[in-house]
């Protein structure tokens, strides 16, 4: 049975991929993060309190606990804070990744990296693998760099490519955009929604299905890792409005250009998911499907 080490484990794809290997039994699981284990079932596998910009304490872990994968979750992915804290979002998403293929070297541990849409620059998504990237943000720099530090290593790497991860945590403490836009219109509240950005949104228990079909498979190479439908923010909004009965009136379309964002985005990802269904097996809900599950989780942790 293999080992898998998980980095960023409080966080919403940390928090599904223990949820998954503590409901498959399928892999001995040690789950890291800065400071205490948030995930409310502490049985059935390892916590150890993993500081990822503390190189010397992330060697000790690793050679403690000696894993066969090391899933690497944690990031920062606020676009806008890595725009506005450049030497934190380098350290966060391109120095961790420097460390852990020193240890997946050194190791023999394959590494599985989780990278965005957000290295393209828009102008004609969705994209294969292959693509041409053109970041136009810091946070979209800094997630490339990492794969290109990645790419240039000896250690075993799969680099899983994704978009606008959403779900709910046991605390319900993270939010995303779905979560958001259904907590604003619940409360009446008008929402300001971007009508020129196209996406393909990611439920976060497909995501940590495919990390760990990464780790089943030893895939090796860059793979996308998003959901399946495609649609602009405010299509997602309005379909969440629609999935909860919930008044559209309150959704007011705006272009991206009114925001004035610190940071750039690309107007059109999305991603052609083809080699991953076909080589992992990769098989994400539609959309509506996804809020179902969220619906479901959301009625178990009111009752």
């Amino acid at each position: 049975m293999k080992t898998i080490l998980v980095t960023g484990s409080n966080g919403l794809l940390g928090q599904k991929i223990t949820e998954r290997i503590l409901e498959t039994r399928q892999f001995r699981l040690v789950a890291t993060a800065k400071g205490i284990n948030r995930y409310p079932v502490k049985e059935g596998y390892t916590y150890a309190e993993m500081d990822i910009l503390d190189p010397e304490q992330v060697r000790q872990v690793v050679e403690q606990y000696q894993p066969d994968a090391i899933i690497h979750t944690a990031a920062m992915t606020n676009v806008d804070t890595c725009e506005d804290q450049r030497e934190l979002a380098h350290q966060l998403n391109v120095g961790s990744v420097q460390t852990l293929i020193k240890l997946a070297e050194a190791h023999n541990i394959q590494l599985v990296h989780l990278s965005t849409d957000f290295i393209f620059d828009g102008a004609d998504g969705p994209y294969d693998e292959l693509a041409a990237p053109n970041p136009l943000s810091y946070y979209g720099e800094t997630k490339l760099e990492a794969e290109e530090v990645i790419k240039n290593s000896r250690c075993k790497w799969t680099i899983l490519r994704t978009i606008i991860v959403y779900g709910i945590v046991s605390d319900m403490s993270r939010s995303n955009i779905v979560l958001w836009a259904k907590g604003a219109l619940e409360k009446g509240a008008p929402i300001n929604v971007v009508n020129d950005q196209w996406r393909m949104p990611t439920l976060a228990e497909d995501l940590a299905d495919c990390c760990l079909l990464a780790v089943e498979k030893d895939a090796q190479g860059v793979y996308n890792a998003s959901g399946k439908d495609m649609m602009s923010i405010s299509e997602l909004v309005t379909r969440v409005a629609d999935f909860w009965k919930l008044d559209k009136s309150l959704i007011n379309e705006i272009s991206s250009a009114s925001l004035n964002q610190v940071a750039k985005r690309p107007l059109r990802t999305g991603f052609i998911l083809d080699k991953t269904i076909r080589d992992l097996g990769y098989a994400p809900h539609s959309f509506e499907e996804g809020l179902a599950v969220l619906d479901k989780q959301i009625k178990l942790g009111s009752s």
